[in-house]
């Protein structure tokens, strides 16, 4: 649990946690013996640094943190970009926005996060927290913690993100801070009634009462963000050719305008009387909902659909570069993809100083999010392909961002387009509704005592108990047709033109498709299939977590050590129900579980080799809950007649894939060693760090054998009831370690010249050992990037401040949504994004407290790509952002 206060603090930093002060106040100068000391005030994107820095020198364990410019003010334009500029960190992109994190090569569900100290929930299918449901107006700091002690619950195999709001007391003025921004974006909107301009904004008061014994602190954010994205996406590469050689067998042209709309607050009401009792009640809600409209031509080509190559085409290294299709039937489609996600975290804290020695402290909390998600598709053509629709001859020009085509129909003509069966699949759309509903119930209980023993300075134990329960629903629909009856429609909402000159055609027919769906004129079914049933699930994990955490210091050599030792004891309890189905969609409900225990030790010590240098020591078992779909126990089974009398169980008639609820977690025991050194006046620190992981197991896929006399087949008597069921299990482990270095540098510990100047540089390389994928060893583990860099450089001087950051991470394993919104591993290229911003901050007239800025993100448009196999020609998805900009103001009193 989090300290209500934080009492410790490190007296070889004095100088420079007086420099990075959080009242602003950084340094003092002297003119001459006869002048009296000037204040300087060191604020913005320094103050952002020097308290970052002071918290990593001041930490008992090895962590990262930021630390926000002013009050709603973090240096980054989203949590998760902040935090993907840390060493050893990244971030993955959705939609053009960083999203989740990997920490040191490990995919985002190794990393808890916490707000506040308290494990928060996750608005996605699993356990990787979403960032971006969190605003960063309303953060003020952020802690990973790379090593965990005994004291931190919820902790992470990976690492521990620990968002952290203000405390009204500690604040100690009162304040109220605007903020107010335009967005746009450099791509106008793409799909016809959609904006690609939007607005953020908010507001924040802090203030004491009653003789600063009672403080508050309430926020609002508002987030209303559109952007476009072109995006390409292949079918495949394969084949296609008469005479040999490789073609793009088809792919989607794809025109997307999302919209962002997050509404989120924050209240904290914190009461200290006296020194003895300490009482703080916070409130966190966030309303988050992103639209999305798709408008795209799905063109079937080589091998598909009677298209035929036109002789003159051009191979390249085996690949078909350039030529012609004839007889190219086109899907048009038009989706409306919605996310509706509510986010509520409610926390009591009590801190009672019992006696001199005793401190007791009760803290309470609950976490839930509530998601739920449409994936409605709409078709539309120029008739149904078998029943002598027109068909368009294609002329195309591969590139390393996909095809640019040329065509010769018109795509945009209402009297030729209209809602239909363009592929003659027996549906004219499908429309897909899944939500989520995760909830998390906290209480724990400790006690502190100072301690005067050789061994330890101070205790802290106590115990925690939490439920969670997570729970995923499926709905689906097909659209077969139309109330008239008729195979082809005129679109009955108002149309306009969907923009796709990013592939070389002019546009397309684009409507709302949510607006024909309500219109009444489709006939709708429910679609009743094995593939939707096991889409549901439920999983309970109840947590029994008892710990106990000493601090000591000592010397060694005759150097001052200090830090940590402890363990935790871990009791989990758990279980999931959900359907078992087959082809025919016979039900049987499944519940299973099962609970174990797990012991944590950490041991956490710092050395100080001088007042400005320090070598630190982690050492600690640690552990990662297995996916939430992993744990599900919903099955498909399979039972085919064909071998009803095989006695062989590599030819049984049985066979089934699901989940398994029954398994362990990861656990790896892990070792970090970190030198740090800190520049006088807070003008900076080098720090070189070196980890290495031994994963114990690894989850991944395998064939079980396992009993299926209890399924129905409908009275068929096989010759035997074994077969092989396809499920994640515990398997071998491996090896992950890295090396990771940073540099934080003033411009003026280089020459009085360069006063105001200044970079922040990190890179990390990991390695990994572990097979993610038995059947396959070469696939790579999931959210590995081998090699992550970030740098800022920046100026600030008299009000005026500029900088300008870019983050680099190699290809990597990422995690993105697949057809029929399943979970599909793909390889992503190496990216690098760059972001910009300027500001000018009055600091004295009528304009005091007045701060303009402008900021740029994705300033060089790096696109977000997938190929076959590293080879550039064969562009498996292609997605193109453009530059995001916002203007605006802050101010302050």
């Amino acid at each position: 649990m989090m300290s209500l206060t934080n009492k410790r603090f490190r007296p070889a930093l004095l100088s420079a946690a007086i420099a990075a002060s959080v009242t602003s106040v950084g340094v003092f100068a002297q003119e001459d013996a006869s002048t009296s000391l000037e204040e300087i005030t060191v604020t913005g994107f320094r103050k952002s640094l020097q308290d970052s820095m002071s918290l990593k020198a001041d930490s008992d364990s090895i962590v990262e943190a930021i630390s926000a410019e002013d009050i709603g003010k973090l240096p980054d334009n989203s949590i998760a970009e902040a935090l993907a500029r840390m060493p050893g960190l990244t971030a993955q992109r959705l939609n053009g926005r960083a999203q989740v994190i990997s920490v040191r090569g490990l995919a985002p569900d190794f990393t808890t996060a916490l707000l506040n100290g308290r494990e928060q929930v996750s608005a996605g299918d699993n356990r990787g927290v979403e960032f971006d449901q969190y605003p960063s107006e309303l953060i003020n700091q952020v802690v990973v913690y790379k090593t965990p002690d005994a004291s931190l619950l919820g902790q992470g195999l990976a690492g521990t993100a620990d968002l952290r709001t203000i405390n009204p007391l500690e604040h100690g003025e009162r304040t109220v801070s605007l903020n107010t921004r335009y967005v746009w974006s450099d791509i106008d909107a793409l799909n016809a009634g959609t904006d690609d301009a939007g607005e953020r904004a908010s507001v924040t008061y802090i203030d004491q009462f009653a003789e600063d014994t009672i403080g508050v602190a309430l926020a609002f954010s508002h987030n209303r963000t559109p952007n476009q994205i072109n995006k390409f996406e292949a079918w495949d590469y394969e084949g296609g050719i008469a005479d040999g050689g490789d073609a793009l067998n088809g792919g989607k042209l794809q025109a997307l305008s999302n919209e962002l709309d997050r509404q989120a607050v924050a209240g904290i009401i914190e009461f200290q009387p006296n020194d003895q009792l300490h009482t703080k009640v916070e409130l966190f809600y966030s309303d988050f909902a992103e639209n999305q409209r798709n408008g795209f031509l799905e063109m079937p080509f080589a091998g598909w659909s009677g298209a035929t190559l036109q002789p003159g085409y051009t191979l390249e290294n085996g690949v078909l570069v350039d030529g012609q299709f004839n007889d190219v039937f086109a899907v048009i489609r038009n989706d409306f993809n919605t996310r509706d996600a509510d986010l509520l975290t409610a926390a009591w804290a009590t801190e009672y100083q019992l006696n001199d020695v005793w401190t007791a402290k009760v803290d309470v909390s609950h976490s839930s999010v509530d998601r739920d998600d449409m994936y409605l598709e709409t078709y539309s053509g120029t008739g149904v392909t078998w029943n002598g629709a027109a068909r368009d001859n294609v002329g195309f020009t591969l590139t390393d961002s996909g095809p640019r085509l040329s065509s010769t129909l018109d795509y945009t003509d209402t009297s030729l387009i209209g809602l239909t069966d363009p592929g003659g699949w027996g549906q004219v759309g499908f429309n897909k509704f899944h939500s989520i509903e995760d909830e998390l119930n906290q209480l724990e209980v400790a006690l502190e005592r100072e301690l005067d023993l050789p061994f330890a300075s101070a205790v802290e134990f106590g115990a925690a108990r939490s439920s969670r329960e997570k729970s995923k629903f499926a709905d689906e629909f097909i659209i077969r047709g139309f109330q008239s009856g008729e195979e082809k429609v005129d679109i009955p909402v108002a149309v306009g033109v969907t923009d796709l000159g990013n592939f070389g055609i002019s546009g397309m027919v684009g409507y709302n498709a949510l607006d024909v769906w309500n219109s009444g004129i489709y006939v709708i079914e429910e679609f009743i299939h094995p593939d939707v049933t096991v889409k549901g699930w439920a999983v309970e994990e109840d947590v029994t977590t008892l710990f106990a955490k000493f601090d000591f210091s000592a010397e060694l050599a005759g150097l001052p050590l200090s830090g940590n030792y402890g363990v935790q004891a871990i009791h989990t309890d758990q279980s999931s129900t959900a359907n078992i189905t087959d082809s025919s969609n016979n039900l049987i409900e499944s519940t299973v579980g099962t609970d174990y225990w797990e012991f944590l030790p950490s041991v956490n010590m710092t050395l100080s080799l001088s007042d400005n240098d320090f070598a630190r020591l982690g050492i600690a078992r640690t552990m990662a809950r297995p996916r939430m779909d992993d744990l599900r126990a919903s099955q498909s089974y399979g039972f085919d007649a064909a071998k009803l009398g095989s006695t062989n169980i590599n030819e049984s008639p049985w066979s089934a894939n699901g989940g398994n609820p029954e398994l362990d977690p990861w656990i790896a025991n892990a070792f970090d060693l970190s030198y740090e050194r800190y520049f006088d006046d807070a003008t900076g620190y080098v720090a070189l760090a070196a980890f290495y992981k031994d994963l114990e197991s690894y989850i991944y896929k395998q064939n079980v054998v396992q009993d299926f006399s209890d399924y129905p087949v409908e009275g068929l008597e096989p010759a035997i009831y074994e077969g092989y069921l396809e499920r994640p299990v515990n398997g071998e482990g491996g090896e992950i370690y890295g090396v990771e270095f940073s540099l934080n540098l003033s411009g003026e510990l280089l020459v009085p010249q360069l006063a105001g100047f200044g970079a922040t540089l990190n890179a990390s390389h990991t390695q990994s050992s572990i097979e993610s994928n038995p059947g396959d060893p070469d696939t790579p583990l999931p959210g590995l990037s081998e090699d992550v860099a970030n740098i800022t450089l920046y100026y600030e001087n008299s009000g005026f401040s500029g900088r300008v950051s870019s983050r680099y991470r190699s290809d990597f394993l990422g995690e993105v949504t697949g057809f029929g919104a399943s979970r599909d591993l793909k390889m992503i290229q190496a990216e690098t994004v760059t972001d910009a911003q300027v500001s000018y901050a009055f600091d004295d007239g009528q304009l005091a407290g007045l701060t303009l800025l402008l900021q740029a993100n994705n300033i060089t448009d790096e696109p977000f790509v997938r190929t076959v196999d590293g080879n550039e020609t064969k562009v498996l998805e292609h997605q193109v952002y453009g530059r995001t900009f916002m203007l605006g103001a802050s101010y302050k009193f």
